[in-house]
Parts: structure tokens; sequence; C-alpha cells
């Protein structure tokens, strides 16, 4: 009995158990709570530290049981509080094709990138980025604004501007990652995104794994996907609809409004380990604070409300212990707090949210006249806004960033002025900022900015049309492609990159819709012009620069600013005649126009080019400068460089900052010494052009200049020459060059430098002095590369020494200049020179840092030595020393000193030309002072030895105390001030290479190609063999080098027949580099860490056999389609069932798992058949170059063709079709349900799977696809057995009268459509397919779904038209019929029968003529002999099917009645009528009545021969007759009181209805019968006549006939009609039923949502009625709306009487079995029997419930809890009998002993009780 105490947890046996398990709980809650104190509670005023604790001792106790504790204090989420992990929930503000921004709660903003979608579309990108055929699925597809996200926190990175930016992602795996199988629960709303798309729905991935969930398309009806299709990657928030196989497989909807109203509950097992942002939950307020309210959720959970999520309008309602609904924000897994919401906005969600307010887009906007309307200090203050707006301003923009807080001073003040500065779409509320430094910002809207304005922005993203900049975080313009540059960019990637700072000039700005249009066109933005920015600005005679953007014969349409245009035209172009603008103007030129005409009124103008160039040429012969020196003024300083006038004439010109030196450390020196008004000498003119000149103070520039030897134009530039020039600009793929004139040349990444470069930022400074030479022109773009490598390059003798001594003055003059404006500190300190003694006073003696001094004649600066230079010298504070000056920094006015007696010492005389060993004393930038061994000289040399030399790395860096050789140029050199002028180069350091290089050579030192080299095997792989050379170096055979290809036998490997150890001599073919193993061309210079590639096939080491490198796309192109080569296996993928396999160095091919075997049994051994080096033969499948593709096959064939055998794989399944199947080399086919076997079987389609491998035989190929064959016949046709079902391939395969099996393809009006073949379809007409009468073809549908295997006959065949006619009657195939006997389905008359039928009518209708005659002489008889007693064959008219029966039995069996359709489901008024009329057929299907065919004339010579007859006969034969007509006289009476009678026209409704004016029945009839008619006015008429005739006391009949009306005016009236008639109907009987059937009438008619609104109204007017909330229930449950039914359930308990509580709850558990979700009944019957245990009704109502729908183990389980129920024994022993009957119905022998077992423990445990 324990055992089954613990499976089973309910009843009394149970209540034990339950203590322990709260005490359990207890002590989890013990190992979360909290102990910390309160830190808010010094803001929160009124709140004293005893009384708060006490409040939170008596909560701890009442509240019960809580998994997580309360924040410390309740405040907004701030951007230090998110942490990786963090769950949140987020609204999509803005989408781009590659990143969605996210806002989230508390105004914080995420980053979705395209990489944190979900694998599957990660996938899907990778895909489509490698197939040049398929468009991107961008972001844009996916998102869009105002969606709600569930996301979590990915990364958290800090940005150049030091905030904080959140990357999120909205991948399943991670927002789901605590979810399990065994955790998901019917009714959970989880998030996904779409896997893959399906035929009938979509796979979700919902992150957990182990489970599938599938969307079913008529589940998708969310509004955002209404218009568009699913795409994969979408994100989708769905709920559980349905959980199968403990978790495995998921049945989801999307319905947006269920699904955003679905309730969190404690039973679907929520923790707060896997509890979701999003979650809609019912709260408790369990504290109410000044900044918030704390509150209980899910009965153990507490959560916190911040002040931005509670509804203003509703704070007073926000009492202790209410209850409302709240939504989950964000979940903080390692802090366990929960964050909730109370906005409407969020708990009831729309399916877009706002992410524009009401009152527009306002930020940026400053606001005047505030108002604080309160104060949260934690948090923030919220504005009252003018407009009485609510705005939130943090608590980090109530202050200046430096500023302390002060909220006391910000309360005290009346008023504020703010700037918005965003809103938050998941708070709906303005963000703002009471900084000033913000609100003064010069333009924060698009309003703000103006065209022809100046600006500079950060480079946001590269597009087709143009590059996006962002002026700031919410002001962004477009830079158009044709702007980009002066010329036009073909890769303007190249030129910029995110992030780059850019100036531009605004072309237009359009406020309204938000679009900024900017130029970055040089010569718009330097342009000294007037702006055109309006027509009134372009006055006839200006001048200004504008841009081309149209070019015509006519002429050229130029625009300047703000739209405004003219035209130029093609007589003002040029003075000189042009014939063709097109040839010499370009879209994007830009040029100087003058204005000709302007009209302002009509926004036209005329412009001309003449004017400008004349004064061009006019401007540059005013002021022309060659390579003279000059003089110039400094006129302003900037950051960039100095605005100078050039003496004596005045000219203005432009000294840039980088031109003031050709060392980088003195540029900027020299910048900071000089000041406006500054004479500038020996400065050169480079660069003139119409708007400015520059000049340039670099002396290597200047002597190319006065030399000669820099070119003016790109026509004099050729390859090979040497120019100087400065870098100009860094990229990652190289530098640009500038040179004098305005050339630019680009030196690529592998000719900056010798060594390696892996970033080129870190190689030179911009503005650095260089020397490059020419390697590459490009005469039609006039464009030119160059070399910076040391080695190809040459500087002039003595131009190391000569910027040596260049730099060493330009630091003095600086000095002096320095000294000159300032105090007497500096001027002393520029006094001091290099080797200087000075006499000082120790000050400080630090420890390992070295010590500081003091001078009385340095007073104020820092005179300090470092350890270096305090080496073995003991010194304490206050001593007096002699020191020599090192360097001197006048800038820091620092003096560097050393004590070191070596240097201190007398100095000695070097000698000319000799060479010396020199220490490094110190080092300063570009200059280092170093030492001359022991002669005790001082000296300065340049850090690096050659102008190119690249930036070095720390490692090889020069640093004090490293001995370097120098050589004397000069002993005493004057320009330095007597010191020695020495030289020396920078020795490049070794590079120690480790072993995964394997000791690789450089170039120069390397192999050459084609030479012959021997080596020592090292190791043997089968795809390659490592070779040690004689130099240490390691080289590469790759496995097609080891043999001629003649000798390589298929399935040999090649690498075996080499030893390790051995010698081998090889010949160098190429390159690799060894880390990535990608082969290089051995022509490329200088390979930097490659290996060689060797070839040990004798015929290629013979020095006379000539070797030609050949690319991999040249090796290719070699091969044909078909052609059969030697490859050997290099890999293969399990998980794809692929191999790959190379036929050379660089050629890698691919063979599909399809083109590999010809055996089903070899595909579970593909590794045993095919391993790593093994050599094979493959024949060419398919190759491309772009993009490279190489397809193989190895079963010795490279196309299909009709005929042969392959084999192929199962993609998918079809009922109506069959399989379709994938084949080799790209193709698909499909196999026919008729082409699967010989011999046909029921459901062919079962014993197939998805990717299930077959062999299929090839009958043809039609548009590309392939028809397939699986019978036995046609793969094994000399082993197979005939077919039992031969194959037809085409009509004349057929014969009139044929048996021949087929499948069911579709069902129609027409008929049954049988599938005979792949090709050929019959049809076997209703009347042919079954004996019963169907008048809908539904009927067939319902009993032969498709691929239904039948045997039919042929019945003919046209051949013409190609049609077949089928029969599928019994009598002419032998097989019982296809409909069962079942269904009680009227017969349909054949042949005799009908014939018979027909006469008999004939007769009848002829006699009832005669009587009536007869009727009009003889006198009345007495009713007593005539009439018969009327019975009521039915005694309620509603739901019954009514036939009219002729006399006998037997001929009312052979009648072929028309059934009117109906279902009793629909309710109990709704009248099946038996005469010819479908209340569900449409108007156009009813046919009228046909006429009566046969003629009065006959009849009437019928009679006379009868008469002319009756005369002769006798008396008595005359007394026989008369008593015969008698007879038939009152039967005939009695047949027209009948009312089963079938009446065929008016006349006959008209006087039964005359018997029987009550009948509602008889007038349903009447009604059908006009309806037949196609006469609906009628129709209506007759039942008008009804509602009039019938007693008002016959409600029921009534009824009957106003239910008739409305389904006739819903059928064929109106709206309004039904409206008019529904009302009416409502005045004359009881409202119930008639609400009642007029939803009946709308749910059959697929009128939902007319439906529905009637429900709603009914529960509102009945709801008392138990009845309506079953029905409305009943509805919601059939249309799949269970949300929307669990909602009325809680309605109907909260309306009707508790007394009847547990019967609603039992009959809606008993529709969810019945139409709904089995799981959510089971749980509804839990919960009533747990609180009635004792109501074994309801037991036994379980018990059948659960026999029917569901698993044995839980009916056991329920079984087993039934009989441990504390009722009375009799009870008890009626569930023992089940629970018996039960397990010998479905149990087994174990399971039948173990139930007797139990009952035998009963009765010894009930004694006598049960005994008796």
């Amino acid at each position: 009995m324990a055992s089954a105490e613990e499976d089973f947890p309910r009843g009394g046996a149970v209540k034990k158990a339950r203590g322990n398990k709260i005490d359990l709980q207890v002590e989890v809650d013990n190992l979360f709570e909290s102990n910390e104190k309160e830190e808010c509670e010094q803001w929160m005023g009124g709140i004293k530290d005893k009384k708060f604790k006490k409040q939170k001792t008596v909560g701890a106790k009442g509240d019960g049981l809580t998994l997580n504790a309360d924040a410390e204090c309740v405040e907004i989420l701030h951007s230090k509080d998110v942490k990786e992990g963090m769950l949140m929930l987020g609204c999509v503000k803005d989408v781009s094709d590659f990143e969605v921004t996210v806002g989230l709660p508390c105004g914080l903003q995420g980053f979705l990138s395209i990489r944190n979608i979900c694998d599957s579309y990660t996938k899907l990108l990778t895909e489509q980025l490698d197939s040049t055929d398929e468009d991107i699925c961008s972001l844009s597809h996916l998102f869009y604004t105002g969606m709600m996200l569930r996301c979590v926190v990915a990364k958290l990175d800090t940005t150049r501007g030091g905030t904080m930016s959140i990357q999120v992602s909205v991948n399943p795996k991670l927002v789901n990652s605590a979810l399990t199988s065994s955790a998901l629960k019917a009714d959970m709303v989880l998030s996904g995104c779409v896997e893959s798309l399906e035929d009938h729905g979509c796979i979700v991935d919902i992150g957990v794994s182990g489970t599938k969930a599938f969307l079913p398309k008529k589940a998708d009806k969310d509004k955002q996907n209404s218009n568009n299709e699913l795409k994969v990657g979408q994100y989708l928030t769905c709920q559980i609809k349905e959980v199968k196989n403990d978790g495995r497989v998921l049945r989801l909807c999307t319905n947006s409004l269920p699904v955003g109203r679905a309730l969190a509950e404690s039973k679907q097992g929520w923790t707060l380990t896997n509890l979701l942002p999003g979650l809609l939950v019912k709260a408790t307020v369990r504290k109410v604070t000044r900044n918030g309210l704390l509150m209980d959720f899910l009965s153990s959970f507490r959560g916190q409300v911040d002040i931005l999520h509670m509804e203003q309008e509703m704070a007073a309602q926000y009492n202790k212990g209410s209850n409302m609904l709240a939504r989950v924000l964000y979940v903080e897994p390692s802090t366990r707090l929960v964050g909730l919401s109370l906005r409407d906005h969020i708990v009831q969600p729309e399916t877009r949210m706002n992410t524009i307010p009401a009152c527009g887009d306002r930020v940026g906007e400053v606001v005047k006249d505030c108002k604080m309307a309160s104060m949260h200090v934690m948090s923030g203050a919220v504005l009252e806004l003018p407009d009485k707006t609510l705005a939130f301003v943090h608590r980090n923009n109530l202050k200046e960033i430096n500023e302390p807080a002060n909220e006391n001073k910000l309360l005290a003040l009346p008023k504020h002025t703010c700037r918005i500065i965003d809103f938050s779409p998941i708070d709906q509320i303005h963000f703002a900022t009471l900084r000033k430094t913000v609100i003064e910002k010069t333009f924060f809207r698009y309003s703000d900015l103006q065209a022809g304005q100046i600006v500079e922005g950060t480079v946001s993203v590269l597009l087709n049309r143009g590059m996006v900049v962002h002026l700031s975080s919410h002001i962004r313009g477009l830079v158009p492609s044709t702007h980009l540059s002066d010329i036009v960019l073909k890769n303007p990637e190249k030129k910029y990159a995110k992030g780059m700072k850019v100036k531009c000039r605004v072309l237009s700005v359009d406020v309204d819709n938000k679009k900024l249009y900017l130029t970055r066109k040089k010569a718009l933005i330097e342009s000294s012009l007037p702006l055109f920015l309006s027509y009134d600005d372009a006055r006839p005679g200006r001048v200004s620069h504008g841009y081309i953007v149209n070019v015509k014969n006519f002429g050229c349409v130029v625009r300047f600013y703000s739209d405004v245009k003219g035209l130029v035209p093609v007589n003002e172009l040029s003075s000189e005649v042009i014939v063709n603008p097109e040839e010499v103007f370009y879209v994007g030129q830009v040029l100087r126009a003058r204005v000709l005409q302007c009209d302002p009124e009509k926004k036209k103008m005329i412009l001309s080019f003449k004017p400008a160039a004349e004064g061009d040429t006019e401007e540059m012969g005013k002021a022309q400068f060659g390579c003279e020196r000059l003089k110039a003024k400094v006129l302003k300083k900037s950051v960039n460089g100095l605005e100078v006038s050039i003496t004596p004439n005045g000219v203005p010109a432009l000294l840039p900052t980088m031109h003031l030196s050709d060392l980088v450390s003195n540029c900027s020196l020299l910048w900071e010494a000089l000041q406006e008004g500054d004479t500038i000498s020996n400065l050169v003119c480079f660069l003139q052009n119409k708007n400015k000149i520059t000049v340039t103070k670099k002396p290597m520039v200047i002597w190319s200049l006065e030399e000669g030897v820099a070119p003016k134009e790109f026509s004099e530039i050729t390859v090979g020459m040497q120019m100087f020039g400065w870098i100009k600009n860094i990229m990652a793929y190289g530098v640009f060059v500038e040179f004098p004139y305005g050339l630019v040349g680009l030196a690529p990444k592998s000719a900056m430098s010798h060594k390696f470069i892996a970033d080129t930022t870190d190689t030179f400074h911009v503005g650095q002095t260089v020397v490059a030479k020419v390697t590459n022109l490009d005469e039609e773009k006039k464009r030119f590369l160059v070399t910076l490598k040391i080695s190809e390059v040459t500087l002039p003798e003595g131009s190391a020494q000569t910027t040596l001594i260049h730099a060493v003055q330009e630091r003095r003059a600086a000095t002096e200049m320095i000294a000159l404006k300032a105090r007497d500190l500096y001027q002393q300190l520029a006094a001091l020179s290099v080797g200087q003694r000075l006499k000082l006073a120790v000050d400080t003696v630090k420890d390992g840092d070295g010590s500081t001094f003091k001078s009385d004649e340095l007073v104020g600066a820092t005179i300090r030595a470092n350890k270096y230079h305090l080496m073995g010298i003991q010194l304490t504070p206050g001593q007096k020393v002699t020191a020599v000056v090192i360097y001197a920094d006048i800038l820091s006015a620092t003096v560097h000193v050393s004590l070191l007696s070596k240097l201190v010492t007398k100095k000695k005389t070097l000698r000319e030309e000799s060479k010396y060993s020199a220490i490094l004393q110190h080092i300063d930038k570009d200059l280092a002072i170093i030492s001359v061994e022991d002669t005790a000289q001082l000296t300065f040399i340049q850090t690096r030895s050659h102008l190119n030399e690249v930036i070095l790395p720390e490692s090889v860096k020069l640093k004090e105390g490293m001995v370097l050789t120098v050589e004397v140029v000069e002993p005493s050199c004057e320009e330095l001030q007597g010191l020695p002028l020495l030289s020396w180069k920078h020795a490049a350091p070794r590079r120690l290479r480790n072993v995964s290089e394997n000791r690789c050579q450089d170039s120069d030192t390397g192999y050459r190609f084609g030479e012959i080299v021997q080596g020592k095997v090292r190791t043997v792989k089968p795809t390659n063999i490592q070779v040690e050379l004689e130099d240490g170096s390691t080289g590469f055979v790759h496995v097609s080098e080891v043999m001629e290809a003649t000798e390589v036998s298929q399935g040999s490997f090649p690498t075996s027949f080499v030893k390790v150890g051995s010698v081998v001599t090889g010949r160098v073919i190429g390159r690799r580099e060894v880390n990535s193993n990608g082969l290089l061309p051995i022509s490329q210079p200088r390979l930097t860490y490659t290996s060689p590639e060797l070839t040990l096939i004798p015929s290629k080491l013979d020095k006379k056999t000539e070797l030609k490198s050949v690319t991999a796309a040249e090796k290719l192109s070699s091969y044909k389609v078909g052609e059969e080569i030697t490859c050997f296996v290099s890999k293969f993928h399990p998980e794809r069932k692929s191999l790959e396999v190379t036929s050379d160095l660089s050629i890698t091919g691919t063979v599909e798992l399809l083109a590999m075997i010809t055996d089903l049994k070899d595909s579970s051994r593909l590794e045993k058949l095919y391993k790593l080096g093994q050599a094979v033969k493959a024949k060419v499948v398919e190759m491309s170059l772009k993009p490279q593709r190489f397809l193989l096959s190895l079963t010795g064939i490279h196309e299909l063709e009709t005929g042969s055998i392959t084999l192929g794989i199962v993609t998918s399944i079809l009922p109506h079709l069959g399989l379709m199947v994938k084949l080799p080399f790209g193709c698909t086919g499909t196999v026919a349900i008729t082409d699967l076997a010989d011999a046909y079987k029921p459901n062919p389609l079962a014993a197939f799977s998805k990717d299930q491998l077959l062999r299929c035989y090839l009958l043809g190929c039609e548009n590309d696809k392939w028809h397939l064959s699986l019978r036995p016949s046609r793969l094994n046709p000399q082993q197979t057995k005939p077919a039992k079902d031969t194959e037809v391939l085409s009509l004349k395969d057929l014969q009139q009268g044929q048996l021949i099996r087929g499948f069911v393809k579709s069902i129609s009006e027409q008929g049954v459509f049988l599938r005979l073949s792949n090709s050929i379809t019959g049809r076997a007409e209703l009347q042919r397919s079954t004996k019963y009468f169907v008048n809908n073809h539904k009927v067939l549908c319902n009993h032969l779904p498709p691929s239904t295997l039948l045997t039919t006959k042929i019945i003919s065949i046209n051949r013409k038209e190609k049609l077949v006619e089928l029969s599928l009657l019994t009598v002419d195939t032998g097989k019982p019929d296809v409909l069962p006997e079942s269904l009680h389905l009227p017969l349909r008359l054949v042949g005799q029968e009908k014939k018979k039928y027909n006469l008999e009518k004939k007769k009848k209708r002829s006699l009832s003529e005669s009587e009536e005659k007869n009727n009009e002489t003889e006198p009345p008889k007495k009713k007593k002999k005539t009439k018969k007693k009327k019975t009521n064959l039915v005694d309620n008219d509603s739901g019954v099917d009514v036939y009219f029966r002729e006399e006998d039995d037997q001929e009312a069996k052979d009648t072929n009645p028309v059934v009117v359709n109906g279902s009793s489901s629909s309710g109990p008024f709704r009248l099946q009528v038996a005469a010819g009329f479908s209340w569900d057929l449409g108007l156009s299907s009813l046919k009228p009545a046909t006429a009566n065919m046969h003629a009065d004339s006959s009849d009437g010579e019928d009679q006379d021969e009868h008469n002319s007859k009756s005369q002769k006969k006798s008396r008595y034969e005359l007394e026989q007759e008369k008593k015969v007509a008698e007879k038939a006289l009152t039967q005939r009476e009695m047949e027209l009181m009948d009312p089963q009678l079938r009446p065929q026209d008016a006349a006959a409704f008209e006087r039964l209805l005359l018997a029987s004016p009550n009948s509602s029945i008889l007038w349903l009839q009447y009604m059908a019968h006009h309806l037949q008619a196609t006469q609906i006015e009628q129709a209506r008429a007759v039942a008008e006549r009804a509602l009039k005739t019938i007693s008002f006391r016959e409600e029921q009949e009534k009824l009957n006939v106003w239910v008739a009306l409305l389904n006739l005016e819903n059928m064929y009236g109106t709206q309004e009609g039904l409206k008019n008639v529904f009302e009416r109907a409502l005045q004359f009987c009881e409202p119930m039923p008639v609400y009642q059937q007029l939803a009946d009438i709308y749910s059959k008619s697929d009128k939902m949502k007319e439906a529905e609104n009637l429900y709603k109204s009914m529960v509102k007017r009945f709801r008392q009625n138990k009845a309506v909330w079953l029905s409305y229930g009943t509805f919601l449950l059939q249309h799949g709306q269970n949300d929307a039914a669990s909602a009325l359930l809680q309605r109907a308990l909260k309306s009707l009487p508790s007394k009847e509580s547990v019967e609603v709850i039992t009959k809606f558990a008993q529709l969810e079995f019945r139409f709904g979700n089995t799981e959510k009944g089971r749980t509804m019957f839990d919960k009533i029997l747990t609180s009635y245990p004792k109501r074994t009704d309801l037991w036994s109502i379980f018990i059948d419930l659960m026999v029917k729908h569901g698993s044995q183990k839980e009916v056991r389980a329920i079984f087993d809890r039934v009989i441990h129920l504390s009722v009375s024994v009799k009870k008890i022993k009626f569930f023992f009998k089940r629970y018996l009957e039960y397990e010998k119905k479905h149990g087994t022998p174990q399971s039948i002993q173990a139930v007797k077992q139990k009952a035998v423990e009963f009765v010894e445990g009930k004694g006598s009780e049960a005994a008796s």
C-alpha cells in the first residue's frame, strides 16, 4: 500500500506527507533568505527602522512560503544592475538590415545583432551568402517596430564614449535555457523562432533540447502574419496547445489575443530558475512603499513594481492585499530579482506597441516651465510638462556629470527647463534631462539642421545607395553614393569604416519625414563661394559650386542645396563647342556655375559654366608660386593646421600640422610653440588650386621639390620612380601616400613592409614622411600603386644625418620660441644643453624609482634621475652631487640627469669614421640620447634608422641600457651645438620560430620553384607526407604527388609505400601556409612563414622536364563533365554523409551519398568502404568557378538515363500523390502510389518514412522531374513473379469491362476519381459509386480518404479525350459496397424497380382524380367510416428525419426519398424535411420541379373503356365492384389524412393543411416544396401564413416555423432581413430557444464572428441559465478557442449559483476531453475530486473518460486512487468490479492477479464489514 500511496499522492493517506513537504520548502526558502539591511530607509521618510523590521517579520510568517527575498529598496532598473544572462521584455524600436534596436524596461536600450537570432537563421544566412542567386533574408523581413520580444542579455560592451552597450539575443536556446522537456505544460506561453517551413505549418525552435514544436498553418492567425508568409528565423510568441510524448512533441498556436492574455499559473510548474519575462500572473500587493510596490505572485514568488510601471490614475487603489494582473518585466537570475509591470499597455498588450506617442515625436525638444511632480531619490524624478504630459528624468540626468547630487535644491525650484532625450516604448513615457550641457546643444532635432551647414558625424553603415552617418544618437543622415567623394568610389568600404569620424555638409533636410542628405565632396565642403539655399539666393551674376544630377543632349542639370537646381544649356557648357555632353560631364561632378536667369516663383534657373571656367584662369594667374622659399605669418591656429599669410603679398595659405616637420613628434611640439603673429620661414608651396594654397616645411619634401624630382601631373609618373611623400590615410588594406601637387598613391598591405602586418594601424603615423616607389599604373582610372619596403627604395646619401640635424634644430627652435613667451624658468630650461654639468642637492630618494633633486638655478623644475642613472650610487636627502644633463623637456618642465661616473668625467675626443659601442641613455619619441663607450660623449640619434621603418613591437623597440654599434661621421657637428654626429643601423631582430611554424624560411633564403631537394621522411599520413629538408625546414608531399597516375590502382593507398625515416628526393612545385594549408603561388615574392610543396613523381624530377605553375582555377577548368579522373579520399562527413576527395594540390571535390554507392547495404558502412588516402576512380558531374563547385560520382555514371536503376532518398510523403524522392546529381523525382509495388496493399505509404533510402527505376523525365517506379518487376525483372496489379502505361493497356484496382485520388460532385497509374486517372460517377442514394459527395469523402484501395470495372474508354469511366457498384465488381450499411442510407432505384415505381405512382394519381369526380356525385359518407384516429408519429418535430411512405412497407423501401441534410447536433429544432430540399444547399443547386409528363387524355380513355365494360356485368358483379370501390374510397380518405403522404403540388399541400393547420411539419414541407423550385418569395410567404395560422397555444410548432424562417433568411436573404426576423421571433417566442437556434444556424454556416457575438449577448442576458454557458463553451472548444473557454468557465462560476459550480466544472471538463485538451480536462477533474473525494458519480465519469482518452498507466492510477477512498464498502466493491473488468479487457494475467490481490487486501483490512 505504501507504494500505491507514493505513486498516487491523493486522498486521505497523503495528508501526512504534506507537512513534510512544506518543511522541506521552508528549508529551501531559508537558502534564498536575504539578511541585508535596507539601504534606502534614509530616503523613505516616515518609516522607522524597528517598525520596518517588525513588519518584515510578520510578513514572513503570514505570507507563507517565498522562494526569493524582497529587494532592499524598490527602484527602477539601472544600467549598472544589468548583467549578462538577465531576461527582459523588450519592444522593437528600429529595424535595420543587420541590427534591431530594442527598447528595454526603464528607458534602457539594447541591440539585437543579426548573429543573435537563432541557429537556423544563422545557417540560412551562411547558405545565402555562399549562393549568389538568393537574396539575403534581412532582419526587416523578420521584425517590425512595436514588436514585443523576450530577450536575454548576451553581452555587455563599453562604447568609445564610455557608455554601456547592451547586446541582447532572442535565441531560444538562451532565452529558454532553463526549460526542459519535462517542464513543458499545456497553455504555457513561450518564445521561439521558425526553424523550418513545412507543407502544413512550420517547425518552431523553442530552445529546449529533445523537443520538437510544430505550429500548424490554421493556428497561425496572428495579425502580423496575416499578410506575410512566415520565414525561417522569424520570432514568434506561442502558446502550447498540446504536449505529447512527455514533452518531446508540442503543438503551438500564435493567436495574439489568447497568447497575450494567457495566465501563468502555479500548476504549470514555473520556478525562479525558468521564470520568463512576459508572463501574465495574478499578483497580490504585499506592501506599498513610496517608490513602488512589493508583490507576491504564483503563490511563492516575490517581485517589485517600480514607479514607472504603476498606473498613476490607480495609485489610490494600490492597497495591501489588493489582487491584480501583472506581467513579468525582467528576471535577474543571480539575485533572483523579479520586476513586474501593472501598466495597461503591457498587461493587456496590442499586437503592436506604440513606438511614437500620441502627442508625436518630441525627442530633442527643449521644454520650459516644467514642474517637479515627484522625486524618487534612488530612481529619478517625474516632471509634469506644461501640457500635463509626464516625463521621467533619470537620477544621472538630474545633475551634471561632475556635480554632486542635490535633490533638495531641485525640489525647491518652482520651474525647470528640460530637454526630451528619448521615448521608451516599453514604459510609454518620455525620458528627459536637466543637464544644461545637453539642453544647450546646437542641434538635437532635424529642425535644428539647415542646408549648407558643416557638421561632423560618425559612419554607421555602408549601403548600396550610400553611407549612413550618425550626427547624434537619434539623428542620422545619408551620404548618397555619388557624394562619397569627388570621384565615384567603386569600393567605398575601403575608404570608410564603421565608427569613422567624418566632416560633411548638409545638402537638404526634410523635417517631416526625418530625412537628411549630406555630402562628402571636398569641393563642396571647402567651398568659399556663396551657397544657394533658395532660389532667392541665386541672383543673376552670382557664382556657386553645384553638382551635376543629370546629363542630357540639351545640357546639364545642376543642383545646389535644398532642392535648388538649374539648367546649363549646351551652348553654355564651355567656350568650346561640345557635341555630346555625356562624353565630357558625368553625374556627381562638382563645378562652378554662374547664374544667368532665375525665376523664384516658377523655380526655374538658367546657368553657365563659361564664366566660372574663365574666372578660374584669372585667379590662377594672380598668384603663382614655384619652388622658391617663402615666409608666412600665422593668422589663426586650428587643430588641423595653421592659416598663414604669405609675405609680402598677403596671399592666404594653409600650413597643415603634419607639414611642420618630417618627424611626427616635432609637428605637435612646433604647433604648441607657434602662436598667432609669428613668422615662419623656409616654406614651399606644394599644392595650388583655385580655392587655396597649401605650403609645407618638411625638409625631405622641400628637397624633392627643389631638385625637381616630384612629378607635377599623373602623366609624368612612371613605374620605378621614387617620390617623397607623407602618409595621408591608413586603411585596413593599406595606406594612402600623398605627394606634392595633389597626387595620391596606394601602398597595399603586402607592399608596406617585409614583415608580416596584422594591423595596418600599428605601422605608420598619419603625416609621417616616407619615400615611395611606383610599382603599378592604371592609366584609365589615373591611379597608381607604390611600395614602401625599405629594400626597394633608396635614400639620397647622407639623408639620415640630414634628417637628424633638422629634427634637433626644430626642437631647439621650438624650445626657444616657448621660452621667449614664458617666464624665467622656461628660459633657463631652454638654455640647458645635453651633456651640461649641474650642481644639485638630493631632494627625495625612492627605492626602485630613482631620485629627485633641487637646484637654486632651476626653481620650479622637476629634476629627476631614474634607477639606471643611479646604479651603484647611494644617496641621502640633502646630499650635494654633480650630475650631467641627459634631456630637458620644456613642456613638462622636467630635466633628466645622470650621476653615472662614466658620464660625469671629462670628455674624450672621438675619431672620425671609427666605430664605437654606444649605450641608450634616454628615449623621447623619435629621438634618443646615447653615450659613446667611456668617452663621456652624449649625442642625439633617431629611433628610426629609415624614413619607412614601421612602428616596431615592444619586444624589439629601443630601450634604455641597450647597446648599439655606431660610426662617427663628424666628431663635433656645429649644427648639433658641438655634439658628435653618428650613424647607426637598426638590425632586424632575429625571429625565433616555434615548432608549429616548422622553421619556415623567408622567400629570399627559401627554395625556388622547380628546385630539386632531398629530405628525410618525418611523418606519413594518409593524405600527405611531411619531409624534413636538409636545412631543417619542413616540406609537404600531397598524396597525388607520390607516384605516377598510371601506377595508382583503385583502392590503393599511395602514401603507404613511403616509410618513415627514408630519404627521398623531391622537387618544389609550390608553397603552402603552414597554419591554413592554403596553397600560394610560387611567383609571390618573399613568402613568409610558408613551407615548400614537393612532388616525388619520377617523371617530374627530371630537370629537363619543365614545370608550370597551375592555379586552382586553371586546373579546375581543364576538367570536362563525364571525364574519369583519379582522386583520393580526404575527409568523410558523417552528419551530411558526404565525401571529400582531392585530385590535386589545390582542388577538393565533393561526392554526395547517392553518388557513392549503388547497393543499399553499403549505406551503413561508408567509412569502411572509403578510407582516408584511398585512391578512387571518379567521374566529373559538375564544375564551376563562381561559386567554386566540383561534384564527382563514384558509381561510374555522371547523369541519369531513362530505364536505369539508381538510389534515392525519400524527402516527403504526400497521401494524394505518393513519394517525393531526391536523386543523384541534384535531380528530384516522384513515385506514384500505383508504382510502389506489383501487388497493391491498403495504406501503401505507411511502409515508407522520410530520409529512407530506396532503389528506383527511372521511367522518364518531364519538366526536370523524373517519374520513378519501385515495382519489383522493374527493379528485378528476372527474379520476380508476375505482377498481381499490372502496370498501366497507356490507355492501350485498358479494355472495356476489365476489372482493375486503383487508389482514390479525390472525390467531388463529378464523382470518385481513381488513380490507375502515374498518368491515368479514371472517374466513377456518384450513381456508379454506391448502391445507396447520396445527395452530397461529402458522405463519400468521409468514408473514402485519399489513397484508399478500391476494385473497379471499366465501363467505357474515350481514347480521344483520354477519359476512363469506371463503376464501383457491387454488381460490377463483386466487392462489398464502398459505404457501410450502418449509415442507414436509402437505396437507389434502378432498372425494373424504378419503372415499377413510376408506373404505380402514375396509377395512384389517376385513381385519385377519378375518386374526386365520384365524390362530387355520391352522397357523403359517415365520417366514422372514413375517419381514422390521427397518430402523431413525432412527439417533438425537432431534429427528426421525415419521409413520405407509400401504401405498404415494401413500396416504402423501394422509394428514393430526397433527404434534407441536417444534424441533431445543431440543436433540437433543426428540421430535416424529405421534400427534395436541403437547408444546407445553395440556391444555385436547386432545380425546378419537373412537370407531369403524363397526358390527361390517356386517363380519360381508360375511364371510358372501364365504363363500357361495367355495363355488361351482372348485378352481383356490380355489387361486388361497388363494395370494392367503397373500400378503395375509404382507403383513399385515410391516405389523404396520413401526414406522411408526400404531396406533389400546392393543391395537395393546401388540402393537407386544411386538415392539420397546426402541424409545423406540413408547413415546413410546403416551404421546402417552393424552395425546390427556387421560389424564395413563395416559401417566405408560406412561413408568414404559418405563423398567422398556427394557434398561439402551439408554442413549439410556431418555434419550428420561426427556426425555418431564420434558416431561409440566413441562406437566401440579407443580414438586415435576418435581423428583423430574429427580433420578431423574440417577441412571439421564448427568447432563450430563439437565441440558441440562431447561434446554431450561424455556427453551421461557418459565420463564426456572428455566432460568437450572439453568444456574448446570450451570456449577458441569460447569465443564470446553465445551458447557455455550456453551449457557449461547446462552441469555443469546437473551434479551438481553449483559452477563451477557460475564461468563460471562470465567468460562469461567478454568475451561476454556487450549488451548480461542481456540475458546470464537470461539464466543461467533459467538453475538454471531447473537443479540447485532454490534459486540461484531467486536471479539472483532479481539482474537483480533490475537493469532493466522495462523489463517486464523478469518479465514474472520470474513469469512463480516461478509459476512452487516457493511457493504461493513467487509468490504473485513477483506479488505485478510487479504491482507497473513504466511502462505503459497497461503492468500493463496485469500483473493484470495474477495475477487474478493465484489466480483463486491456490488461495481462499479471495485472489481473494484481487487482485481485488488492481486493483481498481490502477485504482483510475491512474485516467483517467487507465480508457482510
